[in-house]
């Protein structure tokens, strides 16, 4: 989750008062306290419900594809395989958090949604924007934690919210086991023996998120040590020269391109991990493996890093896991060949 631009919130703002005039108080059946431990008034049974941002988009879709009003931004053509087609089908709506003025208040309100929910980081700012939002257009707005440690509490917590409680414990369960095997795995798996892992980000490669970000969580979550010092904050540009220095023994990348280029880069030839062969592309579809976005589908990502950078201690078949999360998760379990093609790197 990102802010508004202010001249984005200014206009959302002024939009939204034009339109509380024709819409009524805020009304529910019930109330619930969200992660902020703000009292909001809520339907008994969600049935049209807006996502803040992708984060929040993928674990409504994962518990309750029905009551999608639509998503943040159109799902991509390689996405579409692998989610239930009625949700696929739904419009671009935009987004209330995040980079550029995506929003289109108009849009929103003719979809009519019951509730806004999102999901991911919460903060003064958040809270700020959901406040002044829900208070001018007349809908709760529900925020959730969604930091890694909390993944099981929040899936409970948004499953509350959408009154789908049985969906929300068979997905918090399987978060739950899924940590719990990664943290055995790790228990026999010496400090020493873990990789340190530098994660590139575009064509080049030179973008990257320092030790702490939410975008570099995963890394951090599966045991590995990134190099990226957390004094960067946040996503930083580095150069290959520095990348040398860090001499990372596996990259990880979520640029294709990159991928396919390496290799051939004079400036990044001597590094460990390309000299081993221990580049790895992360899947992306429907949603990324690392982050894009930091939501429920970087329980996948736990399962493939696993194998990726401990290839003698994971246990298990990677293929069957992958398509066990994506039947249970999203709906559709993909065929041999679908999953070939999503986890070749």
């Amino acid at each position: 989750m990102r802010p508004l631009s202010r001249r984005a919130l200014a206009g959302a703002l002024a939009g939204l008062l034009l339109a509380a005039a024709a819409l009524p108080a805020l009304a529910g059946d019930r109330t619930i306290t969200d992660a902020t431990g703000r009292e909001l008034s809520v339907p008994d049974d969600p049935a049209r419900v807006f996502a803040a941002g992708p984060p929040a988009a993928v674990l409504l879709y994962a518990l309750k594809p029905q009551a999608m009003v639509g998503w943040v931004s159109a799902p991509k053509p390689e996405a579409l395989p692998f989610l239930r087609p009625d949700a696929a089908a739904l419009p671009a709506l935009g987004r209330l958090t995040g980079r550029g003025d995506t929003l289109n208040l108009e849009v929103l309100l003719a979809a009519d949604p019951e509730l806004i929910v999102d999901y991911g980081t919460v903060s003064d700012t958040y809270i700020d924007l959901a406040g002044r939002i829900q208070d001018q257009a007349g809908l709760p707005y529900a925020l959730v934690d969604g930091r890694f440690a909390q993944m099981p509490q929040g899936i409970r917590q948004m499953a509350g919210l959408l009154a789908v409680p049985e969906r929300g414990e068979e997905l918090a369960s399987y978060a739950e086991r899924t940590l719990a095997d990664l943290d055995a795995l790790l228990a026999t798996i010496p400090e020493t023996d873990r990789p340190t892992v530098y994660l590139a980000r575009g064509p080049e490669g030179v973008e990257t998120p320092a030790r702490g970000s939410i975008n570099a969580e995963i890394i951090e979550r599966v045991g590995a040590r990134n190099v990226a010092a957390a004094e960067t904050r946040g996503l930083a540009t580095v150069s290959p020269e520095q990348v040398q220095a860090w001499a990372p023994e596996v990259i990880i990348t979520i640029d294709r391109d990159f991928a396919a280029n390496v290799g051939r880069m004079r400036e990044w030839r001597g590094i460990p991990a390309v000299e081993n062969n221990r580049v790895y592309l992360a899947p992306s579809a429907p949603f990324g493996f690392i982050d894009a976005p930091p939501s429920v589908n970087r329980l996948a990502g736990l399962i493939w890093l696993s194998h990726k950078l401990y290839p003698d201690a994971a246990t298990g078949d990677l293929q069957a896991k992958i398509a066990e999360f994506y039947e249970l998760f999203y709906g559709i379990r993909p065929d041999e060949a679908a999953l070939a093609g999503l986890l070749g790197d």
